[in-house]
């Protein structure tokens, strides 16, 4: 999951965009002051949140809207000092699905953060299923024939984007997207890398290897029939090398 953190003072931004890269999220920040970075990013992403400050109400509230303007889906969660009633009003009428009273604590912030990537129209079903392979959003969690499957932040965010694509071809390019910031600078084969570690620890009891590459395209994950969530895994079977 991609998220992206409009905050106007970088202390604060680098502390927000910590807190959920420690959760396993990419984290990009942005100047609110600049609507077409913005515009820009938006597509991107799976969540915003918004710093809204007393003195920049106005200049945060026309940025949700604007932000709901280009994608009339993706979650928005405000953070606000405003404890008038009538001015939390107007934040969830800009367009916001829920706002956070500062000072908070991080664990409700991130509570709130995964509430609403659960209820984003990508998100259904709550949990995940493919070929056997079962993920928890709500605990970031994974696990296989009643096997839990200790994942890395990293490894889980690559997963989940494939498993929530379960049956299309996902690029490197799209995974990079979703799962790494765009600060990222590093390897150009890191999505290869750790496609490597996520089928070791899948196929770890001999399993057969549920993600195919599709050499030139990316990645797939077979999605399930409708039948599927009452067939037990299809068992040890050949795997594909890395």
């Amino acid at each position: 999951m991609r998220i992206l953190v409009v905050e106007h003072y970088t202390r604060i931004a680098n502390l927000l965009a910590r807190s959920l890269a420690e959760a396993g999220y990419a984290v990009d920040t942005a100047d609110g002051d600049d609507p077409r970075l913005l515009s820009f990013q938006v597509g991107v992403h799976d969540l915003v949140i918004l710093d809204v400050a007393p003195e920049d109400e106005g200049t945060e509230t026309a940025l949700c809207q604007a932000i709901r303007g280009i994608d009339t889906d993706i979650p928005i969660l405000m953070l606000t000092t405003l404890h008038s009633p009538s001015r939390r009003a107007r934040v969830l009428d800009a367009g916001a699905d829920d706002y956070l009273v500062k000072p908070f604590h991080e664990i409700e912030f991130l509570a709130r953060v995964r509430a609403l990537l659960r209820r984003a129209p990508h998100a259904d079903p709550p949990i995940l299923q493919a070929q056997g392979v079962r993920l928890n959003p709500a605990t970031r969690s994974a696990e296989r024939g009643g096997r839990q499957i200790t994942l890395t932040a990293k490894e889980y965010a690559v997963l989940e984007y494939l498993m929530r694509n379960a049956g299309t071809i996902v690029s490197s390019t799209a995974l990079i997207d979703h799962a790494w910031d765009q600060n990222y600078e590093g390897f150009s084969n890191v999505v290869q890398t750790y496609i490597r570690y996520i089928r070791q620890k899948l196929t770890a009891a001999g399993e057969r290897d549920i993600i195919e590459t599709r050499r030139g395209s990316g990645y797939t994950i077979a999605a399930d029939s409708p039948d599927a969530a009452t067939a037990p895994d299809a068992g040890a079977g050949p795997t594909r090398p890395g």
